[in-house]
């Protein structure tokens, strides 16, 4: 059985941590990724209905936001 209030815990943990890393990217800080240790970017400058990414150049951190 899945234990829906722990899987809930990581959920948010995980939203959390990503929100964080978001902050700290769009403030200009240089955050590296956890895996391999790459500096993680930030393109927000996309095209209407492309998204926005975050990522490590070998793809271990992959973070699409949609832009409005």
């Amino acid at each position: 059985m899945i234990d829906i209030a722990q899987f809930n815990k990581l959920r948010a943990r995980s939203f959390n941590e990503q929100r964080a890393l978001l902050k700290k990217l769009s403030k200009g800080q240089t955050v590296l990724c956890q895996t391999c240790g790459d500096t993680i970017s930030l393109n927000i400058a996309v095209k209407e209905g492309e998204k926005a990414v975050a990522q490590c150049a070998k793809g271990c951190t992959h973070i699409e936001l949609d832009v409005a």
